[in-house]
């Protein structure tokens, strides 16, 4: 992908994150200072307002969207047939939500949520599970500022980022008990912030947004950097691969408040609806 084309789908979005594709390929993303969720079609926008700060995002497998609201510490749930959005939870196993950030499904229903608690000199920053009964656990603590999820192809394992500590963690997962078996630091990206929103392409190769570093790395089965993308915008805040192949790999950016298309053969990985 070295020089790639890459064009602007559109511009003007307050802080955009977050993008995910429907079942009918349409590209949404959330708008974190507008408290909105947006479609993009046929290079329109149409902007639905749910809250105060949306923020990440993901289908189920009804269609409907899940994102999280980090000012209202919050997981909310939206259906775009009648435009309906409520709140699914506010804490998890009696602690309460410490701004809700990314997300991400695993192949059981289960969905995984970052909480960075403004985690940047402190380790406030954790994960927590919603179990398909509705149930929520926090499963991994301590961290610094965590933020984008990615599972694997199989969903043996989770990726995470931990942003202020300037890398990704892997951990094994039990998809059937909805918890961490283990964890480990897996992959440097640097800083001086770190990696932001991720996603897994076919191959098991894990593109990495980097926040404030106008660029987007590619991370090897291994755990080693092997290639940059660099973008024509500083703060990419998170990437997905559009399904059909026609946007190649689609880059949210809070810099000019844009969405970027990247031109790629490559294929996305999985990703799984609740």
């Amino acid at each position: 992908m070295s020089n790639p084309e890459i064009r602007v789908l559109a511009e003007g979005l307050d802080f955009p994150e977050g993008p995910a594709f429907d079942a009918a390929g349409d590209l949404w993303c959330t708008e974190i200072k507008a408290g909105n969720l947006v479609r993009w079609r046929g290079g329109g926008l149409e902007r639905h307002h749910v809250g105060e700060a949306a923020n990440g995002c993901a289908f189920d497998r009804a269609g409907r969207l899940w994102f999280t609201d980090s000012q209202r510490h919050a997981l909310g749930v939206f259906d775009p047939a009648t435009g309906a959005a409520e709140t699914a939870l506010t804490e998890a196993g009696g602690e309460k939500l410490n701004r809700p950030n990314d997300l991400a499904f695993d192949p059981a229903g289960n969905l995984v949520v970052s909480c960075h608690g403004d985690g940047r000199t402190e380790p406030t920053g954790w994960l927590f599970v919603r179990t398909p009964c509705g149930g929520a656990r926090v499963i991994s603590r301590e961290k610094f500022f965590t933020n984008g999820i990615a599972f694997s192809a199989d969903g043996s394992f989770l990726i995470f980022a931990e942003t202020y500590r300037h890398r990704l963690w892997k951990a094994q997962w039990d998809a059937a008990a909805a918890r961490i078996v283990h964890e480990e630091p897996w992959a440097h990206i640097g800083g001086p912030i770190g990696p932001d929103g991720i996603a897994f392409d076919a191959e098991g190769n894990l593109f990495v947004a980097v926040f404030d570093m106008a660029k987007v790395v590619v991370v090897s089965p291994a755990g080693a950097v092997v290639e940059t993308i660099e973008l024509p915008v500083k703060r990419p805040t998170n990437c997905a691969f559009d399904p059909s192949g026609r946007l190649g790999l689609v880059v949210t950016d809070a810099d000019r408040g844009c969405l970027l298309a990247i031109a790629t053969d490559r294929k996305g990985g999985p990703v799984f609806r609740g």
